[in-house]
C-alpha cells in the first residue's frame, strides 16, 4: 500500500521568521492520522529568514537529523559544539539523556531551507552525541543513516536506514517482509507504483507511506529529481 502525503495538505505556520511545514503532528499542528510513521516522529521543512532562528531549547531521547537545501545553519549546543552546517550536509545529534541547543541561519542575506527529521531511537539514556558530514555532490545514491555507521554513513540508533537518490530514471527498491519505507520527494517530479497501488505522480516536497509491500518502484519524470527513501522497522 502506497499512501500519499501532500506537500500542501501538511501542517503550514508562517510565524513571520519560520514558514515551516508539518508532515507529522507536532508543536500546534495535530492530526491523529499522522502521529509519525514506523520510528519516524517528525519530518519538518523549514524556512528561517536571515539572522533568525531557534533560540536554546531541550530534547531528550531523539535522533534528531538537519538536512540543509539552502542557507548555512549555526549550530551550538550544551555539549560543547559551535559549528556551521552549509548547504547540501547532514547533522544528527543524539538526545540521549538530554541537551540543549540552538540553531539560527547564520547568514543576513539568504534565507535558510532545510529539512528536519526526529527518529524515536532503540536505546535511551544514552551519552549525547553530535556528528556532521558533508557527503559527495555527485554521486547518485548515498547511504546517510544506519545502524552501524557502515559504507562511511552517520551512524543512528535505530534498526532503519536511510538513502538519499538523485537523478532517479526508473529503479525499482526492494525490502524485506514487514518492513517499511517512507519516500520523501526533496524536489523533482516523478511516478512512484508498486504491485498493490497504481501508480501516481508526486513532487517536490510530497511524501509517501509505504507497508504491507516488498518492493514499489519510482520513474523520474525531469532530469534531475532528488529523494530521501526511508527502511524502517
Amino acid at each position: 500500500m502506497l499512501v500519499l502525503r501532500k506537500a500542501n495538505e501538511r501542517g503550514h505556520f508562517n510565524h513571520g521568521w519560520l514558514d515551516t511545514y508539518h508532515s507529522f503532528s507536532f508543536a500546534g499542528y495535530y492530526d491523529e492520522k499522522f502521529m509519525g510513521f514506523s520510528v519516524l516522529r517528525v519530518i519538518n521543512e523549514d524556512r528561517v529568514l536571515p539572522n533568525q532562528g531557534f533560540g536554546t531549547h531541550s530534547h531528550k531521547d531523539m535522533e534528531i537529523l538537519t538536512y540543509v537545501l539552502n542557507g548555512t545553519i549555526a549550530h551550538k549546543d550544551s555539549m560543547g559544539n559551535e559549528e556551521h552546517v552549509p548547504s547540501g550536509e547532514f547533522q544528527i545529534m543524539s538526545a540521549g539523556s538530554g541537551i540543549t541547543h540552538s540553531e539560527f541561519n547564520a547568514l543576513s542575506s539568504e534565507p535558510l531551507h532545510f529539512y528536519q527529521i526526529w527518529i524515536t531511537p532503540n536505546v535511551l539514556g544514552i551519552t549525547p552525541r553530535y556528528e556532521q558530514k558533508a557527503f559527495s555532490k555527485s554521486d547518485s545514491k548515498i547511504l546517510i543513516l544506519s545502524p552501524n555507521a557502515e559504507e562511511e554513513s552517520l551512524k543512528v540508533y535505530q534498526d532503519m536506514r536511510l538513502w538519499l537518490y538523485r537523478d532517479i530514471a526508473n529503479e525499482t527498491f526492494t525490502f524485506q517482509n514487514g518492513r517499511k519505507a517512507y519516500i520523501q520527494v526533496v524536489h523533482g517530479q516523478l511516478e512512484i507504483s508498486s504491485n498493490q497501488t497504481q501508480s501516481f505522480h508526486i513532487q517536490t516536497s510530497d511524501g509517501v507511506m509505504c507497508y504491507g509491500e516488498s518492493c514499489f518502484t519510482l520513474k523520474g519524470l525531469d532530469s534531475h529529481n532528488e529523494v530521501l527513501i526511508f527502511d524502517l522497522p
